[in-house]
């Protein structure tokens, strides 16, 4: 949705500016706090243990989720290894070095690639307090 450049105002800027610096604080305590939980439960369950206490009206837990997966070399190699080739999944995948490589070369027209260009653009909106105009 498409806006009149007058709908923006200088007080919606500034709380945008304050919105944003509460957010960076408050990010910064929870991650502090979580730290400390961390390290309370680590003394009283032991290091990656589940656990929770009660705090009043308030119930503290830490939950212990584990993922694994498989090192990538590594684990090729030890299958090649095994000749299980059949549990080895081939990606092929261009190799834009030597895609720009060519292109300066001139051996493919940048035209015949256009429409396999994937373009991503991202807009970010950044807000900084200028210092005071006297």
């Amino acid at each position: 949705m498409k806006t009149k450049s007058g709908q923006v105002t200088e007080e919606m800027v500034s709380r945008f500016h304050e919105l944003n610096q509460q957010a960076k604080a408050i990010d910064a305590e929870l991650s502090e706090l979580k730290k400390k939980f961390n390290s309370h439960f680590d003394y009283m369950c032991g290091e990656s243990e589940k656990g929770e206490v009660l705090y009043g009206s308030y119930k503290l837990q830490r939950q212990i989720r584990k993922s694994e997966s498989f090192h990538t070399e590594k684990t090729v190699q030890k299958l090649e290894e095994l000749n299980l080739q059949d549990c080895i999944i081939i990606t092929k995948q261009p190799d834009k070095q030597k895609i720009e490589a060519a292109m300066t070369l001139g051996l493919i027209p940048q035209s015949e690639l256009d429409d396999c260009l994937l373009r991503k653009i991202t807009p970010v909106i950044v807000v900084k307090e200028m210092p005071s105009v006297k």
